[in-house]
């Protein structure tokens, strides 16, 4: 039985896989589709041309959980100091998430958690995708239905998805 080649990662794949791992860069363009003949994702991120680990990879659930409770609870202390009451907390989460994902893809639960939101495309998500994912993100159940790519409902429509650092 003759040995499969093994990919950067050390798992048994095609050379032709071991030769596009890791090539994904932010900012160096567009992220590219699966290959013709790609007959499916062995990992999340794959289709879009991203790395299975490390920077530019698909961010796991967890490091979105945390950056969520993080935003959460830093929206809930600016409310408490603006308004001293909790009321205002969705409105400031919703204003903090908005605005910090349409300028920079990061907000601070997202910067602390080491993840960044971009468009599949490679781009800034911009103000309007960004109002989309979030109006999506505040009705809660869009980011609990992921796809095989980690993608929630509110990601796939603003055409986002969230990497890692």
């Amino acid at each position: 039985m003759a040995k499969r080649p093994r990919n950067r990662s050390g798992i048994p794949g095609t050379v032709a896989a071991a030769g596009q791992a890791g090539t994904a860069q932010a900012g160096a363009g567009p992220l590219t589709a699966a290959q013709p003949g790609d007959t499916g994702a062995a990992y999340p991120g794959k289709r879009f041309g991203l790395p299975q680990q490390g920077p530019m990879s698909v961010a796991g659930m967890g490091r979105r959980f945390l950056a969520l409770f993080i935003d959460w609870l830093l929206s809930m202390l600016i409310a408490l100091w603006l308004t001293h009451s909790q009321i205002w907390t969705i409105a400031v989460f919703a204003v903090e998430v908005y605005v910090l994902t349409a300028l920079t893809g990061i907000t601070v639960g997202k910067r602390i958690a080491g993840i960044r939101v971009i468009r599949t495309n490679g781009g800034p998500v911009g103000f309007r995708w960004s109002l989309v994912r979030t109006a999506l993100l505040l009705t809660v159940v869009p980011p609990l239905l992921s796809d095989r790519d980690l993608r929630g409902l509110h990601d796939r429509a603003a055409d986002t998805i969230v990497v890692r650092l």
